[in-house]
């Protein structure tokens, strides 16, 4: 078993369109996915009345976050020099494009207590990617109640923002969405990457999935410069819908950035996807079987 993920993960060298090229795991894999997916949706859905009650308990836990920044602006006009609308606008956008992250792939966060306990060798020896098999696990259909909140606060926020809109501007909310939801997913596979080496850090990612989205539904100006930077340069949360974001508003980026950078969370969330991958499959070389 010390070898098993060496078979699981070394394939032979072919072209990107054979058995084993890229295009065709990538296939498999969401192949594999989308049947996981089924099967867990079709068990929840076997019990509808509780999955109305989960969903809804989803969506009023979820809707606490937005509440307290109500509270605040029944003592404040502003916070941070922004009006309510516009942390609706920050609010929103993360949140729709963290609840679709954590709804497809949020089961990521339990790749270190399938480590310990060695039920991830029955993964290794499927002929599908394990990272489709980790992700579809438990697929919890029930978080859509985050998605649906978000959706309530970003249309809250359209309809009362006071912004001159363009066709550009129009564009960059969905570019938010979809952008940011790729980044968070990114964020997802490191962190289960990290869970690798080092076992029991679910916690330790959850830091940097569902801190930083807490961390986002503020505005920047808010925040010290050396955590601007950070969320910036090194783990680049700010391109979710902070810098995207402030350019819908007409408002000046942080760090004197410039214009165009809120045209880069495509890029961003491609290359950040990609580095997961690939720590991903640097992670899954070092899994050595607990033999049980």
């Amino acid at each position: 078993m010390a070898d098993l993920d060496e078979r699981a993960v070394a394939r032979p060298a072919e072209d990107p369109f054979g058995e084993y090229g890229v295009y065709s795991r990538v296939r498999d894999g969401l192949r594999a996915y989308r049947m996981i997916a089924a099967m867990w949706i079709r068990s929840t859905m076997a019990y509808r009345a509780s999955f109305a009650m989960t969903t809804f308990g989803n969506f009023a836990a979820t809707s606490f976050d937005f509440v307290a920044i109500l509270l605040m602006f029944s003592q404040v006009d502003e916070l941070g020099g922004y009006a309510l609308p516009e942390i609706a606008l920050l609010y929103g956008t993360s949140a729709v494009a963290f609840g679709l992250a954590d709804l497809l792939i949020g089961s990521m966060d339990r790749l270190g207590h399938r480590v310990r306990d060695g039920t991830l060798d029955t993964l290794l020896v499927r002929p599908v990617p394990v990272l489709a098999q980790v992700a579809a696990d438990k697929f919890a259909l029930r978080r859509l109640g985050r998605v649906t909140q978000g959706l309530f606060v970003l249309g809250y926020a359209l309809a009362t923002l006071d912004v001159a809109w363009t066709p550009v501007k129009v564009l960059m909310i969905p570019l938010m969405v979809a952008s940011g939801g790729l980044i968070f997913c990114a964020v997802f596979v490191g962190g289960a990457a990290f869970q690798f080496v080092a076992q029991d850090a679910s916690e330790v990612q959850n830091a940097f999935t569902y801190g930083g989205v807490t961390l986002l539904q503020y505005p920047p100006s808010v925040f010290a410069k050396d955590l601007l930077r950070g969320v910036t340069f090194l783990l680049p949360l700010a391109f979710v819908n902070w810098l995207p974001g402030l350019y819908v508003l007409g408002r000046p980026y942080p760090l004197d950035l410039p214009t165009w950078v809120a045209f880069a969370p495509p890029l961003v969330a491609v290359a950040c996807c990609a580095l997961a991958g690939v720590a991903w499959r640097a992670g899954l070389r070092t899994y050595r079987s607990t033999g049980s």
